[in-house]
């Protein structure tokens, strides 16, 4: 598994427009193979700005590298612009990339 993320500290008064931005984007992950789930997250909130994480779960990195090179990871970022000349971030977004090494996961239990 491989797990993508890309972070980004959005101005303060920018938060809803970004957040704005964001939920109303069509996404064409799950048109990828390989593609398990991505969560937005809203981090802490610092002197100047407040953090945010795209975090995306890929079966493997190899998958991961194959979004990078598709038409919908085109599409997607084409339409990243946000059409305005306000910034809605401070520089751009910092990306991490993670092999995941151990997964524990929530045991059922008998009443389930």
């Amino acid at each position: 598994m491989f797990i993508a993320m890309n972070r980004f500290k959005v101005l303060k008064d920018s938060t809803q427009d970004f957040e704005q931005l964001w939920l109303s984007r069509e996404s064409r992950l799950h048109e990828l193979d390989g593609f398990v789930e991505f969560h937005m997250l809203r981090g802490p909130e610092r002197e100047d700005h407040v953090l945010y994480s795209s975090h995306t779960i890929w079966a493997s990195k190899a998958h991961f590298e194959a979004w990078t090179r598709s038409d919908q990871f085109r599409a997607s970022h084409s339409r990243a612009n946000t059409g305005s000349n306000k910034p809605l971030t401070l520089g751009h977004p910092e990306f991490e990339g993670f092999e995941v090494i151990q997964t524990i996961g929530r045991r059922a239990t008998a009443a389930e």
